[in-house]
Formats: structure tokens, sequence, C-alpha cells
């Protein structure tokens, strides 16, 4: 069953809209992995397509004669060994139809198709079925990212920065976890730019489970109850591996089956 808690105003800022803005809870903390490989080597693929492209023609030509992927645009060998994250903004989450601006230094910005699962119970040193049965529910999440400054970032060795710290999308219903849980790698879900359909990414085929992704990151570290975690990006689930980046006045619309969906309109900053 959906869960009856009925939403709130969400408790930072939102400058970006003139109506309040409700989120179904506050984050206490935002962390998001990886999980999916093939998102990462189309994402790898679409970062040399657009900002190496000196290289572009090699990793092209290696591919339709070999195959791919490219051994470059594989993760770190680190991502086959253990579920990896980076810690987001959690104060930074816009609501269902709230604007989302570009900000000044990025040229156009990307959206992400994610699912998210927030903590209901705390968690120190978990085991996979401890962490998963932690779950509380879950969430549509938009992972909006200024690829253009990420690509410099991640290239620092420190990770993303102001590439994804401005801003992130939250769908305005938490749907409890015995109804997602069973099926969460049977998903489906879609994308529409302007009411377009541009993918259709699944769940299926992540490297770790929930509770796997979620027993490590307890690992000597207590995790507490409201803590919100994503999936990373479905396959298929972002422009840079369509080529398709937003700009101002173009609307995203994301949804994931079961769980809700997410709409957004792209604005200039100030």
């Amino acid at each position: 069953m959906r869960a009856s808690r009925k939403p709130q105003r969400a408790s930072h800022p939102t400058p970006r809209t003139t109506a309040p803005v409700t989120l179904p809870f506050a984050p206490h903390s935002f962390r998001d992995f990886m999980l999916y490989e093939r998102h990462a080597i189309d994402a790898a693929r679409g970062f040399v397509r657009l900002y190496m492209r000196n290289a572009w023609p090699v990793v092209r030509a290696y591919e339709r004669l070999l195959g791919p992927p490219f051994p470059l645009l594989k993760p770190h060998r680190l991502w086959y060994r253990q579920p990896i994250y980076y810690m987001g903004n959690h104060l930074a989450f816009a609501g269902d139809g709230e604007e989302i601006a570009i900000p000044a230094y990025a040229e156009g910005i990307d959206y992400e198709l994610e699912l998210g699962f927030v903590l209901r119970n705390a968690l120190f040193n978990a085991s996979p079925e401890e962490a998963e049965a932690a779950i509380g529910g879950f969430v549509v999440i938009n992972d909006f990212s200024a690829r253009n400054v990420q690509h410099e970032e991640m290239r620092s060795g420190f990770g993303p920065q102001k590439s994804k710290h401005f801003r992130n999308g939250l769908s305005s219903v938490v749907v409890s976890a015995d109804e997602i849980l069973p099926r969460w790698r049977d998903l489906k879900g879609s994308v529409r730019i302007n009411d377009l359909l541009y993918a259709e990414p699944s769940t299926a085929d992540p490297r770790w489970s929930l509770g796997e992704a979620l027993a490590h990151v307890s690992r000597s570290e207590q995790l507490y109850p409201g803590e919100l975690f994503a999936t990373g990006t479905l396959p298929g689930g972002s422009g840079i591996e369509v080529g398709r980046l937003l700009d101002v006045g173009d609307t995203i619309e994301i949804a994931i089956e079961g769980v809700g969906r997410l709409r957004n309109t792209i604005c200039r900053e100030g």
C-alpha cells in the first residue's frame, strides 16, 4: 500500500518558484550509487563524444572493428569490487512542477532517471538482509548534472562537485517498500522531453542489490532514518547517453511504473 504520510513543505529554500513546493519528506542526507554498468559505459562514451573530440574517432573505430565497449570506457576496477557512490546536496531537492535553473557556469544540463529509496530504521554494520529490511519507501529522483563541469571535476580525482550540487528532483509521493522491494529489478521507466518519448529504461541488471549497497555504506558508519539513497541512472536514462541535453524552455518528465513521475521545466538562473 502507499505510504499515508502527507506531503510536507520542504525545510530548505526553494527560490525558483512562487508557489509552495511540497516534498514527501525532507532528506537528512543524500548518497547516490552507480549500480548499472551499461549506463556507466554509455555515459562515458557520451563524454568522449562531447568533450574529448580528438579521442572520439579512435573510440568509434575500435568499437566498429572489435565491438563495444572500448576498454577505457568501462568503470574503474573498484566499481566491480564494491558499490560506489557520491554524497549529494540533500538541501537542493526540487519538487514536481518546480522550475530547474541552469547554473551560470553550465552549458545546458542533463537529466538522470533514478530509483530512490529512504531508510526507516537505523543501520550500523548491517548485513544485506538487515539493510534491505530497513528501507521504508521508494521515490523517483532526477539527478540533474552540469556535464561540461563534471568532466573536469571527475578528472581531478575528487568526484562531482558543482556539477551535481545545484539541484535534484524528487517525486511527490513515497511508495511503501512492500510494494516495490519484491520487484524492484523489474520496473519500467520512461523519459519524455517536451512530451516526446526519448527512452524507456528499466531497473534490470544492477551490479549490486539494494541490501548489498546499503550494507556497504553502513560499514563502521551509523545510518539514520530519513537518509535518502538512489540507484544511480538507469541504463538509457540520461541525455548524455542519447545525445540530448536540456536547455531553457525544455520540460523533462521522468517516471517509473508503480513509483511515480516527476516533471520539471528548465529556466535561466536569476
